[in-house]
């Protein structure tokens, strides 16, 4: 291998620990919750707020500055990412209160999604010359590995550790330090382009040629994400209530158990054709979906887990298939843009629902709530698989007509 070739392989894994590591900050808080609503005293519908303000900030990020590392470069905006995800972590380090936790998860959101689309959009731009399709396979399997690592983590620290709202904080602005190293040793991957100041208008737009793979690949996105979000959100709290699973490291396992699957699935699937699992992986969506809900109906955490394997299963094909497909289709200056597209959609589906669910314990109680969140979600994957059937099945057809 050429000396430029060894430099450039390991600048690709370094970028993929940080791909690693902003989702595993996203997810720490969800071990952290049960524990915030005993010190600060807040009901379930503030949790899935506090959960969701995450999101408003990143999707906010997204439609601002998500096609910004097009223009400026993909460094300037991994740094200014970087230092806001500091600052939230600080801020969580102090809270006092409800109030803190929401401007901490706020400024989360806005740093990270700043961050993902230029980190998908760098790994793209440094991925093997010879696989490009690799890009999208860390991409999916990195952000799932950091939800489970981060979740995970945090149940651990929580359970073991002293001081368990801080010390996991601390830990994670010691890695934030190591990835500012990395971005001020990263060569500029991205050559700099007029619009800059047009490119932070708010908007969503995909080309009018990828159009058709992408909405193809969207209920296979909001599925996947829904289910993500009902488990970051209500997880730890379904496990400890309607399971009787009391220990906060197991509640951490819940999370690390759809997303470590899923990150192991995008792994060994990883040579596979993307278009070819993104049926499949909807179809275990809502299988696992379904056999999760029996579990829950009959107090099993053993059919409860099961369930969890299988929709982790789906779950990681679904991050393989979409992220990879998006990084096959996408030409280099649209590469910003249409990871930005495809991380509104799917955290809209991540956080919405999980809100909506988080009123409804209020109103119906948590067993009531999950059962119908989880029932939509089935509904969903089934929707996704048949309408991605259908469309292999036309797709011969043309290609045939066509050759006629």
């Amino acid at each position: 291998m050429r000396s430029e070739d060894r430099t450039r392989a390991r600048l690709f894994a370094a970028v993929g620990g940080i791909v690693v590591l902003f989702p595993a900050a996203s997810s720490v808080p969800s071990p952290l919750y049960p524990l915030y609503q005993q010190l600060f005293g807040f009901s379930a519908a503030t949790l899935t707020v506090v959960f969701a303000v995450y999101v408003l900030g990143l999707l906010g990020a997204l439609l601002v500055v998500g096609a910004l590392s097009d223009h400026v470069g993909r460094r300037p905006v991994l740094a200014g990412a970087i230092a806001l995800e500091a600052v939230s972590f600080v801020v969580f380090l102090t809270a006092g209160g409800v109030p803190a936790l929401i401007v901490a998860r706020v400024l989360q959101g806005i740093a990270t999604g700043a961050a993902i689309t230029t980190l998908g959009a760098t790994m793209v731009d440094l991925a093997p010359r010879e696989a490009p399709h690799r890009a999208g396979m860390v991409t999916g399997v990195g952000t799932l590995a950091g939800l489970a690592a981060g979740a995970v983590g945090a149940g651990a620290l929580i359970q073991l550790a002293p001081a368990p709202t801080r010390l996991v904080w601390i830990v994670l602005l010691a890695l934030l330090v190591v990835s500012a190293v990395v971005v001020a040793v990263l060569p500029e991957t991205s050559t700099r382009r007029p619009g800059v100041w047009s490119s932070l208008i708010p908007r969503v737009g995909v080309a009018p040629r990828l159009r058709g793979e992408v909405l193809a690949i969207t209920p296979v996105l909001i599925t996947s994400w829904a289910l993500g979000g009902l488990y970051m959100s209500l997880g730890p709290s379904i496990a400890s209530t309607l399971l009787g699973v009391q220990s906060r490291l197991v509640g951490g396992l819940v999370v690390t158990l759809l997303c470590g699957t899923g990150a192991l699935t995008s792994y060994l699937l990883r040579d596979r054709p993307v278009r070819s699992l993104v049926a499949p992986a909807a179809g275990l969506l809502a299988v696992g979906t379904a056999v999760t809900l029996g579990g829950m109906a009959l107090g099993s955490v053993v059919v409860a887990g099961l369930g969890t394997v299988v929709a982790g299963v789906g779950f990681g094909a679904a991050a393989l298939a979409c992220f990879g497909v998006f990084a096959e289709i996408a030409a280099p200056d649209e590469r910003g843009e249409l990871f930005a597209v495809a991380y509104v959609i799917s955290y809209t589906a991540f956080s919405v629902p999980a809100v909506v669910a988080g009123i409804g314990v209020g109103l119906v109680g948590l067993a009531t709530a999950a059962e119908v969140y989880g029932g939509v979600v089935v509904a969903l994957g089934l929707v996704a698989v048949a309408i991605n059937v259908v469309r292999g099945t036309r797709e011969p057809s043309l290609t045939s007509a066509a050759g006629s």
